[in-house]
This record gives structure tokens, C-alpha cells and sequence, in this order.
């Protein structure tokens, strides 16, 4: 029973569902886009993912983290957009299982 209890709570910390409001952007600039010396920018996003996909990963950025976001198709088109995910997060790898991804107004 306790072994049981435990895995559960340790389960539900690690995987947390909900929804996650952000910017999205790629794992390359993150938070920042100084390095290309300009905001996020729809281009920049789409140009660092395309650089090196193996590598760089469309993500969203919610102020304060940036999780890469499972679906790499869907945040294409929402490129240094505002936006809403609902997913599950996995806090251990900084990654969201992306169920949904709206643009936000």
C-alpha cells in the first residue's frame, strides 16, 4: 500500500495536465532573441528551428520556462505568437505532450 500511495504522488508531480499560456519560440533563443538582435520575431523562430531541427525545437516560453512542446508541426504556423497549449508536462524533461495549441488574442 505505501509503495502504491507513493508512485501515484510521484507520478502526478511528474506529469502535470493543464493548460500553459506562452510565446512560442525555439530552444535555440529561448527567452531571448538577442543573439539575432531582434524580438521574437516569426521569422527568427521559424529560421533557428529550420537551421538545425535535430537540435532546435519549436517551444513555448511562458514568462519565466521554456518547454519544448511535443508537436514540432502546429507552433510553426503560431511563431513568436501568444498562445494557449493544453497538454501534459513533463517537469523532469521541461517537455509538454501538446493535446491542443490555440492562438490567444
Amino acid at each position: 500500500m505505501k509503495k502504491t500511495l507513493f508512485a501515484s504522488i510521484v507520478l502526478s508531480v511528474a506529469a502535470m495536465g493543464g493548460t500553459f499560456t506562452g510565446v512560442i519560440t525555439d530552444t535555440m533563443c529561448g527567452a531571448s532573441h538577442k543573439a539575432m538582435n531582434m524580438g521574437p520575431d516569426p521569422k527568427c523562430v521559424r529560421d533557428c528551428v529550420r537551421m538545425d531541427p535535430k537540435n532546435t525545437k519549436y517551444a513555448l516560453y511562458d514568462g519565466k520556462n521554456v518547454y519544448v512542446l511535443s508537436d514540432q508541426k502546429a507552433p510553426e504556423a503560431l511563431a513568436a505568437q501568444k498562445v494557449k497549449v493544453t497538454g501534459t508536462l513533463d517537469e523532469k524533461s521541461k517537455t509538454i505532450a501538446v493535446e491542443k495549441i490555440e492562438a490567444l488574442k
